[in-house]
């Protein structure tokens, strides 16, 4: 860990955080709600700095507002004399992001319960929440909330932890080399999991071998540490990571696993876009989840519970009853009279995901009207314009001349289809696309329509349109 954190504050802090509920905050203005949850005492707050922020600014009001202790970087707040009672609610360090990370690391290694570390180029948070139902059916289970799998995220994942956790679920994102590597120095993963190795973030882990090595790095630890890995032997890439760092003479340990293990097989056809399993020997089984690619995500739901002990028959039930509503997978009628279905996957997007979701749109059943609004990929750098020029070459198949209409949002596409053709238009943002369905210049009603893009091109403010 960094020597920039607490240092010989550590078992103070740790003191003040195990006293006063273990909770800590790095948002100044929900100390007071935790303050009044808890008779008036508040959590430990972290004052980060930003970039269009500093935390220290706001370290006073979070103390007055009932924070039990304000872990401030390089002073203490104006205003607070080094020599007055007031200052002793202050813990003055070099960095305050390193400090949480410290104070994480210390909690993770108190309460010494299994870590199931989880990171991938797609279907992380999808996996997560899978792997998280599947094992409360016999477990405590405290798990990652959210998307918060950076390096502020896991420490305060870890920091949420209780003695009556019985398991911890971590997931990992990352978009540059070594961060993968930094945040299992933090949590100090028992078992880990990658999803797959995809085409995403390609400018920060500077290309594919990039991401390759950066996703591994979670393979590294385990190896070295003797964690365990679960691993897809269906995915060639991962067996050959895997195969690169566990031996028979290593300390790590290695488990793979097939969907055929489970005797499941995927549908989506019969089920107009949405997962059907079908169980060999038994009765198919339904789900909320968009796409045939979500069958892998459930194979390492199913993986994780049989490692600890679950039957499948369960997992499988509890899989069939997770509704998704992070604007993931999620399939939604339309509310508006409309008449359309949408197929929402617009929290993030790059290549590999694109062409999961391409793939899985086009192979529905044809018959009715199929529009597709695809908005950029982000952070892929030299890589971007080639990417984007593959997707419209293969929308180019499928648009126009009674197939999918495309609508295809943000400059990078703007720049990969300078001059529209048949069946495919291109709008600079959402906002543009948005204001042409107000005015009806685009209108899609009576539709099938699939929504795919990064976060940053914010194409969920099209659902009230369509």
């Amino acid at each position: 860990m960094s020597n920039t954190g607490l240092g010989k504050n550590l078992s103070k802090l740790y003191e003040l955080y195990c006293e006063n509920g273990g909770r800590v905050t790095t948002d100044s203005r929900a100390v007071a709600t935790l303050a009044a949850e808890h008779d008036g005492v508040g959590p430990v707050f972290f004052a980060l700095p930003g970039e269009r922020f500093d935390g220290n600014d706001y370290a006073v009001q979070a103390v007055a507002d009932g924070a039990v202790a304000a872990v401030v970087h390089g002073r203490l707040p104006k205003g607070v004399r080094a020599d007055s009672d007031e200052a002793a609610k202050y813990i003055v360090v070099k960095d305050t992001i390193a400090a949480l990370q410290e104070l994480a690391a210390h909690h993770r290694d108190m309460l010494g319960l299994p870590v199931l570390a989880l990171t991938g180029s797609n279907g992380k948070t999808t996996t997560k929440e899978l792997i998280a139902r599947v094992l409360r059916l016999k477990y405590r289970v405290a798990c990652t909330q959210g998307n918060l799998n950076n390096h502020i995220g896991v420490p305060l994942t870890l920091l949420s932890m209780t003695a009556e956790d019985d398991v911890a679920i971590v997931e990992m994102g990352a978009s540059h080399g070594g961060e993968i590597a930094a945040l299992c120095g933090i949590a100090q993963p028992d078992i880990g999991l990658i999803t797959n190795v995809g085409r995403a973030h390609l400018e920060g882990f500077g290309g594919p071998e990039g991401v390759r090595r950066g996703k591994g790095e979670l393979y590294d630890y385990l190896a070295v540490h003797g964690g365990t890995a679960i691993y897809s032997a269906e995915d060639p890439v991962l067996s050959d990571m895997i195969r690169e760092r566990f031996s028979e003479t290593g300390i790590g340990a290695a488990v793979s696993y097939r969907a055929a293990d489970w005797g499941i097989a995927a549908s989506t056809v019969r089920g107009g876009g949405k997962l059907i399993l079908s169980v060999q020997g038994g009765e198919d089984v339904a789900t909320h989840m968009a796409g045939a690619y979500n069958l892998a995500n459930v194979s390492a739901a199913l993986a994780v519970g049989a490692y600890f002990g679950i039957a499948v028959p369960q997992a499988l039930e509890t899989v069939a009853a997770y509704d998704p509503d992070n604007n993931r997978s999620q399939v939604a009628e339309s509310k508006n009279g409309t008449g359309n279905i949408l197929y929402m996957d617009a929290y993030n997007a790059n290549p590999s995901s694109m062409a999961a979701a391409l793939d899985n749109f086009i192979a529905l059943p044809s018959g009715g009207r199929k529009v597709l609004i695809l908005g950029d990929m982000r952070e892929l750098g030299e890589f971007s314009a080639a990417e984007h020029r593959a997707i419209v070459d293969r929308l180019a198949a499928v648009a126009g001349s009674g197939g999918a209409e495309c609508y295809l949002v943000g400059p990078e596409f703007s720049e990969a289809i300078p001059v529209p053709s048949e069946g495919i238009r291109v709008f600079p943002s959402a906002d543009a696309l948005a204001e042409a369905l107000r005015k009806g210049a685009v209108v899609i009603r009576d539709a099938c329509v699939l929504v795919k893009g990064s976060r940053g091109i914010a194409l969920e403010k099209l659902y009230p349109l369509l």
